[in-house]
């Protein structure tokens, strides 16, 4: 089969990797799978004109019921879809966006979720297709660059390289845009740094929305114990991650964050905030820390200091966690199966 697959697939971002796995596993069993991004089209009609050119395909996936899933309205050919986590948690709230889902989602041979969360609050917001959702959470596999030092990370800052080693590295794993929210934690942790130096803050990620990333740097730049990296390749953010004394998150919404289960993965503890994307995959206490506000968010963090036991149980209990659960083997084996269905 000939397979069109539309998603947002700005740089180094979860929908663009994810994507890309997915991909990979339609092509492993004979299938031809062509990626595009969603950015690249103005309406429906458009994918409906590239779908009818020769060679003829067969069918089509898209990530993210409204931003992509859109551009199939209008096609001839069978489709299945893939929920985002913004279309599901914030996009379904305005009903213009809703009304189009609910289309989308009637005309689909199938949908995934990566939560059965997801599922549930799909049923709830838009017409009943649940015998359609499928659940299946991401599979994950993470690799660490061999060689790894924060310096490389905090160039051009103010702190000492001959502490470097000394510090403990909080990482904020994120694409710079608003739903992401990297501002949240700043004057408080900034406040915390300045009662202890060695806690340090580094925002890494991709520039994905310029505007707001001039904003985030501009109040950076201004603030004591916060940084901002330069994005790296997956094997070197990885290598990071090992290194660090927490991941962090700190979005508004989330659909299944790559970053906190590539951390459980690699053993290392998560502080996340408590939002229902997240704590669909973090148990508060026993695989990560939740935290509510700013400041429960330095409670939290710590108690992971001052408490080697808990620490210990957290790194145990994610990657157990992580490896029960996120399988590449089954997701590969999901999608494998669904799109077959699409003959």
């Amino acid at each position: 089969m000939k397979i069109l697959f539309i998603a947002c697939l700005s740089p180094k971002t979860g929908n663009n990797t994810t994507a890309e796995r997915i991909r990979d596993y339609i092509e492993s069993v004979g299938h031809t799978c062509e990626l595009r991004d969603a950015a690249q089209f103005q309406s429906s009609a458009e994918v409906a004109q590239l779908l009818s050119q020769d060679p003829l395909f067969d069918g089509a996936l898209a990530i993210h019921l409204f931003k992509a899933g859109r551009l199939l309205l209008d096609i001839q050919v069978p489709f299945g879809v893939i929920f985002g986590g913004t279309d599901i948690n914030e996009d379904v709230k305005v009903e213009q966006k809703r009304l189009i889902m609910e289309q989308v989602l009637q005309k689909a041979r199938f949908a995934v979720a990566f939560t059965e969360k997801m599922r549930e609050t799909s049923g709830l917001f838009l017409f009943s297709q649940r015998g359609k959702v499928y659940v299946q959470p991401q599979g994950i596999q993470t690799a660490i660059a061999q060689t790894f030092c924060w310096t490389e990370f905090l160039r051009c800052t103010d702190v000492s390289t001959a502490h470097v080693d000394e510090l403990r590295v909080f990482l904020l794993v994120c694409g710079l845009r608003r739903v992401k929210d990297p501002l949240y934690l700043v004057r408080v942790f900034s406040e915390w740094h300045c009662q202890d130096p060695l806690n340090v803050l580094i925002i890494i990620g991709p520039k994905i929305d310029p505007v707001f990333s001039s904003e985030v740097e501009s109040v950076i730049q201004r603030t004591a114990g916060v940084y901002m990296a330069q994005e790296r390749s997956q094997r070197e953010l990885h290598a990071a991650m090992k290194k660090c004394f927490a991941v962090v998150n700190s979005s508004i919404s989330e659909g299944m964050s790559a970053a906190i289960l590539e951390a459980m993965h690699l053993g290392v503890p998560v502080v996340v905030r408590d939002i229902p994307g997240n704590t669909a995959i973090v148990e508060h206490e026993i695989t990560g820390l939740l935290y509510s506000s700013p400041q429960d968010f330095v409670d939290q963090s710590q108690r992971l200091l001052s408490d080697p036991e808990l620490r210990e149980r957290l790194v145990r209990n994610g990657k157990v966690y992580v490896e029960e659960h996120h399988s590449v083997k089954q997701e590969r084996e999901t999608y494998q199966r669904l799109v077959a269905t699409l003959h």
